[in-house]
């Protein structure tokens, strides 16, 4: 955490240099999951980071990640709300002042999810897997039909995970 608040200063520093004027430092944390490496809370000037991406890219993490979720916060300190995440204000403090190309997306590995199935059937030789939510909702007495030989699907006990 301290590599990733010693980046964040050091971004700071260079907006507050650049436009001569002092800038709120932001709540951090490394509480993030999913897909994300990092988001920026712009109402609340906070940044919330992926641990796992940063322990995985380190040094990519610290050059790009860090600054990119900064220039959001920035951006919104010095042209409020009525700016795009990724546009022409965003992209002007990755390039411009961070000396940085404008990626809106990281290209890091993203572990799959675990995900549970649950296997339903009907007169057709195979069976059809259903989400967690749908099958929450046949529990609750939602009844589906098959499409291709219109029986209702009944939950076999099956559940199937990945990942």
């Amino acid at each position: 955490m301290n590599q990733i608040l010693h980046r964040l200063e050091h971004c700071y520093q260079l907006a507050e240099q650049h436009f001569a004027r002092p800038f709120e430092r932001p709540s951090v944390t490394l509480d993030l999951r999913g897909q994300k490496a990092g988001v920026a809370y712009l109402n609340r000037n906070l940044l919330r980071f992926n641990a796992q991406m940063y322990r995985d890219n380190l040094h990519d993490f610290l050059l790009q990640t860090v600054p990119h979720e900064a220039a959001h916060l920035i951006a919104h300190a010095l042209h409020g709300g009525r700016i795009r995440p990724h546009g022409r204000e965003w992209q002007t403090l990755m390039t411009g002042l961070f000396g940085l190309p404008a990626n809106r997306c990281h290209y890091y590995a993203v572990p799959q999810r675990r995900t549970t199935r649950y296997l339903y059937r009907c007169g057709c030789p195979d069976g059809i897997p259903f989400t967690p939510q749908r099958h929450a909702l046949v529990r609750r007495g939602r009844q589906y039909q098959c499409r291709r030989c219109t029986n209702l699907l009944h939950f076999t006990g099956q559940q199937l995970t990945t990942g």
